[in-house]
C-alpha cells in the first residue's frame, strides 16, 4: 500500500529535475524550438514599450523665435477730412443759378445768392438814424454846458446872499430865493445830461441797427467755408430758403482720413505720429500716411478704440467710404511663425498653443496674435525654442505624456 506514494514522490522529483536542470530537453519533448526555449522572459523595457504604445501619438513641429517688424492690422474705411451742410440763416428767394454736384469749390466762392428785398432800405434808414442821432449830440452837449454855467451863477448868488444876511444887509427871503435858484440850476444840469445820454444812446442804437442790417445783407450771400467738392446741387433758382434750409453739401477729400478701431489688447502699441499704410478695396491701390488721433475712451459695445490716419489725396482719387485694410507700424517683437491650425483654446477660453517639453509632457502657453499671413500666424508668448503640437493638440491636455513625432519645417 505504501508503494504508490513512493512512486509519486519519485515521479515528482524527476519532473522537478527536468524542469530545472534539463529544461531545454523538457521543452523540446513538448515540441518547442530552441529559440523559444532560450528566450528571456519579459523585462521592464518590454513592459514600458507596451505602455508607450498606449500613449497618444502627436505630430510636433519645432519653431524658433525671430525678430519681426510688428504692425497692428485693422479693418476700416476712408472718411472725408471735413463735410458740412451749408444752410441759410435768413428767409429769402434764391436768385443765383445752381451749381451741380461734383463741382470743385474754392474757399469763399458763392454757393447761393438770395434776393435782397427791403433789406437795403432798412440799412439806409439805420444810417439816416445814425446821422440824426449824431447831430443831436453837439446840441445836447451845449445844453449841458449852459446848465452848468447857470448852476455856477446860482451858487455865487447863494454865497453872496448868505454873507449879506450874516452882516444884516439881506433878508431871509432873499437867501431862500437864492437856494431855490441853485436847486433849479442843478435840476437843469441833470436834465441836460440826460438829454446828452439819450443822444449818445440814439447813436449806439443806430449803429446797432446798421450792423444788423449789414449782417442781414451778408446772409443773403452764402459762401463756401473751405475748398472742396459739392456733394449735392446747390439750391435751385427761385426756390424759397427758410432759416436752416440746405443750400449745398461740401466735402473736403484732400487730405483724407482712414478710420479704424483698435482692439483693446493692441491699443498701447499704436502711437500718434506712427507711420501707417493701407490697401484700398476694389483695386483702390495702396496709400501711406501717419496716425493723427487715437481715442482715449473705448466704444462701450465693442471695447475698441477709434484711430484716425491722415493720407494725402491731391488728385482726389480716394473716395469717402472706401473699405481699407490698415497696417500701423509699431515696435518690433520676438515672434514665432506657427500654422493657424495649431492654435487652440484651453478650458478658460484663452487662445494659445500646446507644447511638448523634453520629457514629452504637454504644456499650454497663452499667445498674442501679432499678424496673420498666408504662411502662418506670427505669435508672441512662446519660449525662444518651442516644440508645438501641430496634429493631435485637441486630444491631449496639459500634464499628459505623449508619443511625439517630429516634423521639421524651415521658417
Amino acid at each position: 500500500m505504501r508503494i504508490f506514494p513512493i512512486l509519486a514522490a519519485i515521479a515528482l522529483a524527476v519532473l522537478l529535475y527536468m524542469a530545472v536542470l534539463e529544461r531545454p530537453t523538457l521543452m523540446a519533448f513538448f515540441g518547442m524550438s530552441k529559440e523559444e526555449v532560450t528566450a528571456e522572459p519579459a523585462t521592464a523595457n518590454t513592459l514600458n514599450a507596451k505602455l508607450a504604445d498606449k500613449r497618444v501619438k502627436v505630430v510636433v513641429q519645432k519653431v524658433m523665435g525671430q525678430n519681426i517688424d510688428s504692425a497692428v492690422v485693422l479693418r476700416g474705411q476712408t472718411a472725408a477730412a471735413r463735410q458740412v451742410d451749408v444752410r441759410a440763416e435768413t428767409s429769402a428767394v434764391v436768385v443765383s443759378e445752381p451749381l451741380r454736384k461734383g463741382t470743385l469749390i474754392e474757399a469763399g466762392q458763392i454757393l447761393c445768392k438770395l434776393d435782397e428785398g427791403t433789406r437795403s432800405a432798412a440799412l439806409s434808414q439805420a444810417r439816416a438814424q445814425l446821422a440824426e442821432a449824431q447831430s443831436r449830440v453837439p446840441e445836447a452837449e451845449a445844453r449841458v454846458q449852459e446848465a452848468q454855467a447857470r448852476l455856477e451863477e446860482a451858487k455865487i448868488n447863494q454865497n453872496a446872499s448868505s454873507r449879506l444876511k450874516e452882516d444884516g444887509f439881506a433878508s431871509t427871503s432873499r437867501v431862500a430865493s437864492s437856494d431855490a435858484a441853485v436847486a433849479t440850476a442843478q435840476a437843469g444840469v441833470s436834465s441836460a445830461q440826460s438829454g446828452l445820454s439819450a443822444a449818445r444812446s440814439g447813436i449806439e442804437g443806430a449803429q446797432a441797427a446798421i450792423a444788423s442790417a449789414e449782417a442781414e445783407l451778408a446772409r443773403l450771400v452764402i459762401k463756401a467755408p473751405f475748398k472742396g467738392l459739392l456733394e449735392s446741387d446747390t439750391a435751385e433758382l427761385g426756390s424759397l430758403l427758410q432759416p436752416g434750409a440746405l443750400c449745398a453739401t461740401i466735402v473736403q477729400l484732400n487730405p483724407i482720413k482712414l478710420v479704424g478701431f483698435i482692439p483693446e489688447a493692441q491699443v498701447n502699441r499704436v502711437q500718434v505720429g506712427a507711420i501707417a499704410g493701407a490697401r484700398l478695396a476694389a483695386g483702390g491701390g495702396e496709400v501711406q500716411g501717419r496716425v493723427t488721433f487715437v481715442s482715449r475712451s473705448s466704444d462701450p459695445t465693442t471695447r475698441t478704440f477709434l484711430t484716425e490716419i491722415e493720407v494725402p489725396n491731391p488728385d482726389l482719387a480716394i473716395r469717402d467710404g472706401q473699405t481699407a485694410e490698415i497696417l500701423i507700424s509699431s515696435a518690433g517683437a520676438n515672434a514665432h511663425l506657427v500654422p493657424q491650425s495649431a492654435l487652440t483654446l484651453n478650458d478658460e477660453g484663452a487662445l494659445g498653443l500646446r507644447l511638448v517639453d523634453d520629457a514629452n509632457i504637454v504644456e499650454f502657453h497663452e499667445i498674442n496674435l501679432v499678424r496673420d499671413t498666408i504662411n502662418g500666424a506670427w505669435v508672441t508668448g512662446l519660449p525662444q525654442e518651442a516644440n508645438i503640437i501641430v496634429v493631435g493638440q485637441e486630444y491631449v491636455v496639459e500634464g499628459v505624456e505623449v508619443a511625439p513625432t517630429m516634423r521639421e519645417v524651415t521658417q
